[in-house]
């Protein structure tokens, strides 16, 4: 990984977990217009960090409502419709 990768991850790391705190679940928006006008290469490698980070926390949630499901009985989740856009 390279030094640009890690800080970027440690950033996105510490940024998610002061949201709760801050109490704006959009707040990595803010940091990335403050990096945006100081390194757009940063601010690119920041927003890759914050995305991944998310979608894994979407997956995971997914993940622990079919989990939930299954072992209760109930209805598997529904996943979200295929945005890729194929044939447009």
């Amino acid at each position: 990984m390279s030094a640009l990768q890690a800080l970027a991850d440690k950033l996105a790391d510490d940024v998610l977990a002061a949201e709760a705190e801050l109490g704006d679940d959009r707040f990595y928006e803010k940091v990335s217009q403050v990096l945006l006008a100081a390194s757009p290469t940063f601010q690119e490698a920041y927003i890759t960090s914050i995305r991944v980070r998310l979608a894994e926390r979407r997956g995971r949630i997914f993940l622990e409502k079919a989990l939930t499901a299954k072992r209760s009985g109930g209805a598997m989740p529904e996943a979200p419709p295929d945005l890729s856009g194929g044939g447009h």
